[in-house]
């Protein structure tokens, strides 16, 4: 969702109920990945897909960017990221290398949100290029699924799977760098001005 529209504080809009219906659809995406169900966890996750594009839209169209629906959209996000990483892991379709990657870059922007939060502030602006790196990644893991079939489906959507995560890997880390600078530049700021307020 874009955080140049105005935001309300309302609660019940019909983008905050498919991002909800998106958190509802992880635990029934994980067990399909685990079980192996992997056309029906394709589908649930190209649903997914479609329905984060579709709160966006209709949020800006319709006028409903809402604080809930700024929270409730990463949050599918990052769900849907952890478990199927975890989900192919478990699969050995994907190395453990993969899995720390992505998850050490949420444990640290979650750390740098904390730190903006103590200090009153609201979460950055989402970047263009962590959306970006988002979209590969999610593009990525069908891909991925689709590797463990026979040729020539297998090994094309191996080629292709690799190269979104790639991309999406560098995406990722590129983007959190931006945050992280951001968030640094705030509270070096807020110091700053501590010291002054102090001295004076």
């Amino acid at each position: 969702m874009t955080q140049d529209a105005p935001v309300s504080g309302r609660v019940l809009t019909v983008p905050n109920v498919i991002s909800l219906a998106r958190l509802f659809l992880v635990p029934v995406f994980a067990w399909l990945v685990v079980e192996g169900y992997d056309a029906w966890a394709l589908v649930v996750l190209l649903v997914s897909g479609a329905s984060d594009w579709l709160d966006g839209v209709i949020a800006r169209r319709m006028h409903q960017v809402t604080r809930l629906g700024q929270m409730l959209d990463p949050a599918a996000d990052r769900l849907f990221i952890l478990v199927t990483l975890v989900g192919l892991a478990w699969r050995d379709i994907i190395p453990t290398w993969l899995v720390v990657v992505l998850v050490l870059r949420d444990v640290v922007l979650a750390v740098m949100l904390f730190l903006l939060a103590r200090a009153g502030y609201p979460p950055l602006r989402v970047h263009l290029a962590g959306k970006a790196g988002t979209f590969a990644i999610m593009y990525a893991f069908p891909l991925l699924m689709l590797s463990e079939w026979p040729a020539p489906v297998g090994p094309f959507a191996g080629v292709l799977g690799w190269a979104c995560a790639l991309w999406g890997v560098a995406l990722y880390w590129f983007a959190g760098a931006l945050y992280l600078t951001q968030a640094a530049s705030v509270l070096h700021r807020d110091a700053r001005e501590a010291r002054r307020a102090k001295a004076s």
